[in-house]
């Protein structure tokens, strides 16, 4: 169902996974990567959406690279530079609204890709239609987004024992999204751990919750992109 593809991003190339619905066509969702790279587990989050209709593509922000080791993501994520990120990101965006004919783009991201969603959408306020991040993380100190240029609505997913996104933690950024007129809506799951959607995580994974998110986060994501 799904293909590397390339596409241009700021006057260089990029690639990523595309995958395409049996239609051809739908509303496209981009979809960025937990701090592992694209492995098999985001490639099959990108045939699952487009199972669900929707075009669906995941930028290959460590250009090939995939680790296995949590030491090994760690470093990884740490040596990604934002800048180059932020610009494949967008020429992931930019992509998929030519592929799609719709006007704008959903983003959904885990882990360091939940954080990266927030960036995405507040660089590209005007591509962005809705916002899903699963226990997103902001782990750069310099990389937190600029909120208050964010349009879309944010529907956001979180473990309940989560050190780095804790229930305070989300429930303190909801407040400060709310308050500054976002269309804001987190799902706090009990008894979740980080990564309780990642179905090749079985340490951690949590079938009914994952389940109950995905629903909600398509259902979503068709009231967003319906233009």
């Amino acid at each position: 169902m799904g293909e590397m593809i390339t596409f241009p991003s700021n006057g260089h190339e990029a690639s990523g996974y595309l995958a395409t619905p049996e239609s051809g066509a739908g509303p496209g969702v981009i979809v960025i990567q937990e701090w592992w790279g694209i492995n098999n587990h985001i490639k099959d989050v990108c045939d699952r959406f487009a199972a669900q209709g929707f075009l669906a593509l995941a930028p290959d922000l460590y250009n090939g690279r995939v680790v296995a080791e949590p030491d090994e993501a760690a470093k990884a994520m740490m040596a990604l530079q934002l800048r180059d990120a932020s610009k494949q990101m967008a020429g992931a965006a930019k992509e998929l609204v030519q592929r799609s004919g719709h006007s704008g783009v959903g983003v959904v991201g885990f882990c360091m890709g939940g954080g990266l969603a927030y960036v995405l959408a507040a660089n590209q306020p005007e591509l962005v239609k809705a916002v899903v991040p699963f226990y997103g993380v902001i782990p750069w100190p310099d990389a937190e987004p600029d909120y208050a240029k964010i349009q879309a609505p944010i529907q956001g997913h979180y473990a309940e024992h989560d050190d780095p996104s804790s229930p305070e933690v989300v429930r303190q950024l909801e407040e400060r999204l709310r308050s500054m007129g976002k269309s804001v809506e987190f799902f706090i799951y009990p008894g979740t751990e980080h990564a309780f959607f990642n179905d090749d995580r079985p340490e951690v994974y949590h079938a009914q919750s994952a389940m109950q998110a995905w629903d909600r986060a398509t259902q979503f994501l068709r009231d967003s992109l319906n233009d």
